[in-house]
């Protein structure tokens, strides 16, 4: 199924960096200033980042498919300082993402950011094990899951390739002293980095990131700093969980296995439209449209809103979610492989019951 692309355009790429880093640097400005100085100030300021933030990772995740512009090299390079703003290396980010794009509907080759297991799977988890399992799946959790995503994790990562890759090239010279050590490396790979040119984009990330944070705890005060970017990283990161996993898990969503696998019925009933406020679409760059978005990864998202006009026939059955909906939908972390739809707990415990009085 194809929807109109290729219509990325510069200067409205342009305009919606401006109009997101100015704001953002504005609010530093302030915090360094000291017209942010008691401590609920600076919650609220980085509550406000928190929003600026969320769509620099929108944007950035249009850069990772090319679209925000109209050239590779402006896509790479905006890319990539949006991922030292975000704090995650975008090349590798993107690599991760364009593999959901791949394999969209397809649970046996992606279970999503929530990573959900079968329902047989869960039957099988003592009933602690279902209570873990249910409580870090929890929507009030998703600002710790952000600082693990966009905070923790990516530092950490990168120091475990950088120990990894110590030690293979070590390990491979005492074993071949006679190959050079740039062929040793250029073997590398390892769990947390999949190849030597990965840790490459991971150590530049997390080095212009280490630098701007250097400069920026230097102008506005190590506490002050730390404070804010922490905690508008955090809730930004756990926006932008709740928002991909609301896009794929809600009610009687669809996920296959690989047999009978079909991306577009994954794109349009696998994949839902959140109703969101206009303030809300701003600042998530209009991701809500999301089954636009898989049905043609390369239509950029100031474009997504015309294209669901245009063709709005064909998107009568995606699941439309409001905001208010969407503690709900979240409720939906298993996969039940024979039905090949994602169900909450609640429906898969009251399906068992019914089944069982039946037989």
């Amino acid at each position: 199924m194809a929807l109109r692309s290729g219509e990325s355009d510069d200067l409205i790429g342009l305009g919606q960096i401006l109009s997101t880093l100015l704001p953002l640097a504005l609010l530093w400005v302030g915090v360094a200033q000291g017209a942010v100085a008691s401590l609920w100030q600076l919650v609220a300021v980085s509550l406000v980042m928190s929003f600026f933030l969320l769509r620099i990772f929108v944007l950035m995740h249009d850069c990772g498919h090319g679209t925000l512009f109209r050239t590779a090299a402006l896509n790479r390079s905006v890319g990539f300082a949006f991922g030292v703003v975000a704090g995650i290396p975008q090349q590798v980010w993107a690599a991760h993402h364009l593999h959901h794009h791949s394999t969209n509907g397809n649970w046996s080759r992606f279970r999503g950011p929530l990573n959900i297991i079968t329902t047989t799977e869960y039957a099988a988890l003592s009933v602690p094990q279902q209570q873990r399992y249910r409580l870090l799946r929890n929507i009030w959790l998703a600002p710790f899951g952000g600082f693990l995503y966009l905070v923790f994790n990516p530092r950490l990562n990168w120091l475990r390739g950088s120990v990894s890759l110590a030690r293979h090239v070590v390990g491979s010279k005492f074993a071949a002293p006679g190959t050079s050590i740039g062929d040793h490396a250029r073997g590398f790979a390892s769990p947390s980095c999949a190849s030597l040119r990965t840790y490459g984009q991971m150590m530049c990330n997390n080095i212009a990131l280490l630098l701007c944070c250097a400069a920026m705890a230097w102008a506005v005060g190590p506490v002050r700093f730390l404070f804010c970017y922490a905690l508008s990283l955090s809730l930004a990161g756990g926006a932008a969980i709740t928002l991909f996993a609301v896009q794929h898990n809600f009610e009687d969503s669809y996920a296959s296995g690989d047999a009978g696998w079909d991306s577009n019925a994954a794109a349009l009933h696998g994949t839902s439209f959140l109703i969101l406020p206009g303030w809300l679409n701003w600042f998530t760059a209009d991701i809500a449209f999301h089954h636009v978005h898989h049905l043609c990864a390369a239509v950029p998202n100031y474009r997504l809103a015309e294209c669901h006009d245009e063709q709005a026939h064909l998107f009568a059955q995606v699941r439309r979610i409001r905001l208010a909906q969407i503690p709900r939908s979240l409720k939906c972390i298993l996969w039940d492989v024979e039905a090949r739809r994602v169900v909450s707990v609640a429906d898969h415990m009251s399906r068992r019951v019914a089944s069982g009085a039946t037989a």
